[in-house]
């Protein structure tokens, strides 16, 4: 299924130089798009109309002439559908906000929207930004275009479908725990979850506050750069976002880092992996080996417990940011049950039981578990502790001198759907090399490192490079040489 569309930079070119109109590129972007969403589900909303028109409009600048080229000019991409628009409907993949329109754009649609770029459609997700392979989602599964059969992670599923697929070069997802990175795996893309803090959350419908974060899902690392330079800064309406000043992601991306030092964790070679994970990433390792860079080995120990510590934490800011969508204030309300002895409890319930599916409730009620009399101090602070911990093995790394940390970004390929639905603690596993980094706060990218056949389909795998907080820059030019190396 998988076609080639052209990559950001390619677009860009091509309007710039009149070798194609906006309204051409995003035509072709809408066909590619109605071709395969029947067998992808990887959109909620398609904007036919809206973008197209939005596409004329940029053509009509560009005949005036005497304006500088913006970043992303003529680029069709897709949002995540927990990133407000203005237009349109913000669900979340629930049945809770399933005709929820916001009255505000999120920051960084602004940001893309001001860079050129033109908004095809919003993407699929497990509901609420919950849960790793896109099966959650109150309006169907989402499946990888490599292999139908299979997810294609998540939850930002639809996201990277849409890019793997060839409908947009360029798609925006939201990243608590892997949501980014681990579809950017299965997919064969490059995912990009930046430090917490660079990117504005104002306009993410919240999951966990302290953890998620925007970012980008691509075909290539360049592309990432492009993406990430147009979203990235300072926002009065996030108090998170940081005033840390971005330095060009492009000038030197293309410029190897002499001395190159990648540290890898001895948990990373954990037997858990799948076989054919296990032989990529040795694969990766020699592979940096053979372009000069120092492979240091390095110990992590509170890798194997940040799942746990994950979903302690992710689920106890869950249930407190999802207590506002009760029916009466936030969210679908149901009809109230004639005759009930306590209406309002009742009409609570039956909003909340018909508003969110099983993974989402299951998330609340661990949540409201930890955080409540008797077992706050047991989970909830240790897991804070774990947490503070999890980022001191980090910075430890980085102060060692290690430009970044490897590890696959997950310990699979991509799954059947269905295959761990059954088993939850099976597939919070599939996050055990991608929550730590959310936990730290720092930034992460996975690159496309090799495939497997299985059952004749051929399958991405991808690694993981963690690096120090805000220093994107380098991380990408980190992944940049990984990837002109294979």
């Amino acid at each position: 299924m998988n076609a080639m569309a052209p990559t950001i930079s390619e677009t860009v070119k091509a309007v710039a130089s009149r070798e194609m109109s906006c309204v051409e590129v995003v035509r072709a972007s809408l066909k590619r798009l109605d071709e395969v969403n029947a067998d992808l589900n990887a959109f909620l909303q398609v904007f036919h109309e809206r973008s197209l028109a939005r596409a004329a409009e940029l053509d009509a600048g560009l005949a005036d002439g005497g304006v500088a080229t913006p970043s992303l000019l003529g680029v069709p991409v897709a949002l995540k559908d927990n990133i407000c628009t203005d237009f349109g409907r913000t669900t979340c993949g629930s049945r809770m906000l399933e005709k929820y329109e916001s009255p505000f754009a999120a920051t960084a649609v602004a940001k893309l929207i001001n860079a050129g770029a033109i908004v095809v459609g919003k993407t699929n997700l497990d509901e609420f930004a919950m849960g790793g392979s896109g099966e959650n989602s109150a309006f169907g599964a989402t499946r990888n275009p490599h292999d139908l059969s299979r997810v294609p992670g998540g939850s930002s599923s639809g996201s990277a479908a849409a890019v793997a697929a060839g409908v947009v070069p360029l798609a925006l997802g939201s990243d608590t725990g892997g949501s980014i990175r681990q579809p950017a795996a299965f997919c064969g893309l490059v995912g990009v979850k930046p430090t917490y803090g660079r990117v504005s959350r104002h306009g993410l419908v919240a999951f966990a506050s302290s953890l998620d974060q925007i970012g980008t899902l691509t075909r290539t690392v360049r592309d990432a750069a492009i993406a990430l330079s147009a979203i990235c800064g300072l926002d009065p309406l996030d108090a998170t976002s940081t005033d840390k000043p971005l330095p060009d992601l492009l000038v030197q991306l293309d410029e190897p880092i002499h001395w190159l030092k990648v540290g890898v964790p001895r948990q990373a070679r954990s037997e858990a992996n799948h076989p054919a994970v296990a032989a990529m990433f040795e694969d990766a390792v020699r592979r940096l080996a053979g372009i000069g860079a120092t492979i240091v080995d390095i110990d992590l120990p509170m890798i194997d417990h940040g799942v746990a510590a994950y979903y302690i934490v992710a689920p106890a800011e869950a249930s407190s940011n999802l207590a506002r969508f009760d029916g009466i204030r936030y969210g679908r309300q149901a009809t109230p049950a004639p005759g009930t002895a306590d209406a309002l409890t009742e009409l609570y319930c039956r909003s909340r039981s018909e508003g969110f599916g099983p993974e989402v409730q299951r998330r609340i009620m661990l949540g409201t578990h930890v955080l409540s009399s008797g077992y706050y101090d047991a989970y909830y602070t240790t897991a804070l502790k774990v947490r503070r911990r999890l980022k001191a093995d980090y910075d430890a790394a980085f102060a060692a001198g290690c430009h970044a940390v490897l590890t696959p970004t997950t310990p699979g390929p991509a799954f059947k759907i269905g295959e761990k639905s059954g088993d939850p603690l099976a597939m919070y596993l599939e996050d055990v090399y991608t929550v730590g980094v959310n936990l730290a706060g720092l930034p992460g990218v996975s690159v496309p490192a090799g495939d497997v056949a299985i059952e004749g389909k051929h399958l991405p795998l991808g690694v993981q490079f963690v690096g120090p907080a805000f220093e994107e820059a380098m991380l990408l030019r980190v992944a940049r040489m990984f990837e002109r190396a294979g």
